[in-house]
């Protein structure tokens, strides 16, 4: 169960309404996730999901690659509800059911595409160092320059983000789910 309760258009109030607005208009379609607890400070949530908007949709990475750094990041903070969603979005982004269940279960994946490897390497380093390292930083510019280098860190970020917002608030997953993650 939720902590907190689920935003009702008639309780909301005319800044809360207006990213509600927003948020439902743009390619998420619903208030799903993170959004109803970040309606309560409605700039925050607006700047969010804005920002969240282009790192879902807009990067140079296509859906595997950034499906891999968010499904890092939801493992790295068992965040149950980003797991629940991104594992099926990496799957019909193109992410091999074997590399999802490896991040699932703490393993490191066997790799057979070189730019999923130098992904999982940089955003699983950012999480074990707090950094990367010269290696990691220097194979994901030479695959995707310094724009890719940029973006991953923005969706280790905004991830981290997301997944505090879920744990903190117990974003519960849809009705009838069970816990994807173990702890």
């Amino acid at each position: 169960m939720s902590r907190i309760a689920e935003l009702k258009r008639e309780d909301m109030t005319d800044a809360q309404k207006k990213v509600a607005e927003a948020i439902t208009a743009g390619p998420r379609g619903a208030i799903v996730g993170p959004f109803n607890a970040l309606l309560r400070s409605p700039e925050l949530a607006d700047r969010a999901q804005k920002l969240g908007e282009f790192l879902r949709y807009n990067t140079s990475f296509p859906p595997r690659l950034s499906e891999l750094a968010i499904l890092v990041t939801a493992r790295y903070w068992t965040a149950q509800y980003e797991w629940w969603a991104h594992s099926r979005m990496a799957k019909e982004g193109g992410l091999a059911p074997d590399i999802i269940e490896a991040i699932k279960n703490r393993r490191r994946p066997d790799f057979a595409n070189s730019d999923e490897e130098a992904v999982y390497d940089f955003a699983s380093e950012i999480y074990q160092t707090h950094g990367v390292s010269d290696a990691a930083y220097g194979r994901v510019v030479e695959l995707f320059g310094e724009t890719g280098a940029a973006e991953i860190v923005g969706l280790c970020g905004y991830y981290a983000l997301v997944s505090m917002t879920l744990n903190v608030f117990q974003v519960p997953v849809p009705p009838g789910e069970a816990l994807p993650l173990d702890d």
